[in-house]
């Protein structure tokens, strides 16, 4: 074995060793919810803040997030719906039969998890599982927990550079805002976001790097864990349409019901986009763009009781979002409702100067994610004091937002939160992947900071669009 081990390249050494470490060692992602409420507590009693206070905030902001839990639920069903449709299942074998050895699927299923991310994290995730299964039934030698962590990237790499990033979102819709955000920073549309060529070059790097690592440190076939090492079996057949008995029945398989409420919502979203008075992009905010992927599923699927069984498979993947969400809905009561955001204002008020503002926020944008790995509710929590750091050192308001998005989803590829809905689909655990996050965490983190860095220092500052 130490031979076997010993012929691979660097890269293919250090995934070994990282998994093997990662599977002894990683814990499962409650307990990293539990502890960041801990860990934060800590650090604001030590920053002189009431022990009382903090636990009344951190229970206080217990179901704050509700609302915004909701959404990305709904990300996740929305996703797995239109994942699950016939052509999309077509799509999925079609894809899996274009790599021919278990090194170039790893790479292949990389790049496939980081470009469908940019659309949607939610069918990134669910269709990027779906892929690695047909691959390892058709390539019994392919590593599964590298293929596994490649359909991560997305989650890990680029999800927030494109349209499935919460805080551009958040931040071009004037109605989502929070009133106290909108009076620093004003509305921020995606054309200074997401759209920005230097956006573009920043994304287009990283999945070039990310594809990279994947395909060298994905070990040999002597050295590589199959699903079937796993005891995963293969993906199960498709079910057999039931004929109608009933009346009722009747209509679960009827797709006049289908074609007549995706009509209805097809109008809505219509007219949305034609009466946005910002254009179509100011017009695609969370509730939108989840609608779209409800609408396409229930058309797609045809038949009503072909979409209520999707939803219910979706909805085992969401169990970790809503458990765990209100724990770190407390991290974010915790900082939000004490001085320990005005703390943080003044901090960054203070050390930051336009040169090294990119890399100061960019760190302490990843460390934080650490603990609240959600993009859009940690925005909420960091934007206020954050924005108004920006203006000070007049550094480009929609750079500062990707700046936030390329670093907060680095965590993403140790923090195994938002691994759930995939992990659902591989039947794994977060620590058969983690070891493979670390080495993309390790590569990427540098890259990413001087890009960040880099770009702040040739965007012109622009005044606030209130």
């Amino acid at each position: 074995m130490r031979q076997a081990k010993a012929s691979e390249g660097r890269l293919a050494r250090a995934g070994l060793a990282l998994a093997a470490w990662s599977e002894h060692w990683f814990p499962d992602p409650a307990v990293v919810a539990f502890l960041g409420v801990i860990v934060v507590f800590v650090l604001g009693v030590l920053a002189g803040e009431d022990p009382g206070r903090l636990a009344f905030e951190g229970g206080k902001g217990f179901w704050a997030l509700v609302p915004f839990t909701m959404q990305m639920v709904m990300i996740i069903v929305g996703g797995h719906v239109v994942a699950s449709t016939a052509i999309a299942r077509r799509a999925i074998r079609y894809l899996a039969g274009w790599p021919g050895t278990p090194r170039s699927a790893v790479a292949w299923v990389a790049l496939f998890s980081m470009l469908t991310s940019l659309i949607s994290w939610g069918l990134s995730l669910i269709f990027s599982g779906l892929l690695v299964r047909e691959m390892a039934r058709r390539l019994t030698r392919l590593d599964y927990r590298a293929a596994g962590a490649a359909a991560y990237l997305g989650l890990g790499v680029t999800w927030a550079m494109g349209l499935s990033s919460s805080a551009a979102m958040l931040m071009a819709t004037r109605a989502a805002m929070p009133a106290s955000l909108f009076e620093i920073s004003g509305v921020v549309p995606l054309s200074q976001t997401i759209f920005l060529w230097q956006s573009a070059v920043t994304t287009a790097i990283l999945i070039a790097v990310s594809v990279s690592v994947a395909y060298l440190s994905a070990p040999s076939a002597a050295n590589a864990r199959s699903a079937e090492d796993f005891g995963i079996p293969d993906p199960p057949s498709a079910k057999v349409e039931e004929r109608a008995a009933t009346p009722g029945e009747w209509l679960e398989h009827s797709p006049a019901l289908s074609i007549l409420v995706a009509g209805l919502l097809f109008t809505y979203l219509a007219q949305v986009f034609r009466t946005s008075s910002n254009g179509l992009l100011a017009a695609l905010n969370l509730n939108t763009y989840n609608l779209i992927f409800i609408a396409v599923g229930l058309l797609l699927h045809w038949r009503p009781i072909r979409f209520l069984r999707a939803v219910a498979e979706s909805i085992p993947a969401t169990g970790g979002v809503l458990l765990q969400f209100p724990f770190y809905a407390m991290i974010l009561g915790m900082i939000a409702g004490t001085g320990l955001s005005e703390k943080l204002a003044h901090v960054f008020t203070s050390v930051t100067s336009h040169s090294t503002f990119a890399v100061l926020v960019g760190a302490y944008s990843a460390g934080l994610g650490v603990f609240i790995p959600s993009g859009g509710s940690k925005w909420v929590v960091e934007a206020p004091y954050v924005m108004q750091a920006a203006i000070a050192n007049r550094v480009h308001l929609g750079w500062v937002i990707q700046i936030y998005n390329a670093s907060e989803a680095l965590p993403n590829l140790i923090n195994p939160f938002w691994m759930l809905p995939l992990l659902g689909i591989l039947k794994l655990r977060a620590r058969d992947l983690a070891g493979y996050g670390m080495l993309q965490l390790v590569v990427q983190l540098p890259i990413v900071f001087l890009l960040c860095w880099l770009f702040s220092l040739s965007i012109p500052f622009v005044p606030p669009m209130k």
